[in-house]
């Protein structure tokens, strides 16, 4: 998955345009122990756990907002039976996950567009039963127009679920930080803030859970597997791409693991 991504070291785009590479899928197996196509610190449990709080089912609409790739977006459509609509702004990620979709048979309740999230979303108001984020929404600037705008595309008594994992909680060099948000646009918060902005927004926050151990973990993982595939993934990325790309999860382990920089998952509810 992915945000609103500028500059820095080209992390989503390899990701995406070499999403099919061999190399690529013995990385994300190694790195999740279930591959369902994803580019965070998202594991297939945890997104389980998630559908079961948002209430997904047969025919539930669901915005998965930042989609990447799509694989775990037609996960809850292949087995779930959502009608998922992605959007990113990405053109390659939309590209692999419209390529999913066809693949699976499942273009008809299952549909990716290139969008910017830190816009207005170009859906009507109350469309989604759902509106999920995961990993993303600190690449997006505006975070209160954005809360605003995914309230709006929600029916009264829907649901919104995001991951936050740039909550600082901590101290931080200026080194760690820059390499942190090496890979793009970062908007880092002080705990409490996505939960004062929600209520701003006139969401009722139904749950707020601590998964930092787990965005340590899987950025181990992450890095470990890398390296066993490092040839492959040199010959696809070149040295620079994954020289950086190796720092930077190095960084998002080691102050995970010290507490230092926590991601945090809120559930949140359209009153109505």
């Amino acid at each position: 998955m992915s945000g609103d991504v500028r500059g820095g070291v080209p992390f989503y785009d390899r990701a995406y345009e070499g999403f099919e590479l061999d190399a690529r899928a013995r990385v994300r197996q190694a790195t999740y122990g279930e591959d369902l196509g994803q580019n965070s610190w998202l594991t297939a449990e945890e997104w389980r756990t998630f559908a079961g709080w948002l209430g997904i089912g047969t025919g539930t609409r669901v915005l998965d907002v930042a989609c990447g790739s799509g694989g775990p977006a037609l996960y809850f459509s292949r087995g779930l039976g959502a009608d998922i609509t992605g959007v990113d702004h990405n053109p390659a990620g939309v590209a692999a996950a419209t390529r999913q979709a066809e693949q699976q048979g499942l273009t008809e309740r299952a549909r990716f567009t290139v969008a910017d999230a830190s816009q207005r979303l170009p859906f009507e108001d109350g469309r989604f039963d759902a509106v999920v984020c995961i990993d993303a929404i600190s690449h997006l600037p505006g975070r209160l127009d954005v809360l605003r705008d995914w309230r709006r595309l929600l029916k009264p008594g829907g649901r919104l679920l995001f991951t936050n994992p740039i909550t600082i909680t901590g101290l931080l060099t200026k080194e760690e930080m820059e390499i942190r948000s090496s890979i793009g646009f970062f908007l880092f918060a002080a705990p409490g803030v996505d939960e004062r902005l929600l209520r701003e927004t006139d969401f009722d926050v139904l749950r707020v859970e601590d998964t930092t151990m787990q965005m340590a973990t899987v950025a181990k993982r992450w890095l470990d597997a890398r390296a066993v595939d490092r040839k492959d993934l040199l010959a696809d990325e070149g040295p620079e791409t994954y020289e950086s790309t190796q720092r930077f999860l190095t960084v998002a382990h080691t102050i995970a693991a010290e507490g230092r920089l926590s991601r945090f998952a809120f559930l949140a509810q359209k009153p109505g």
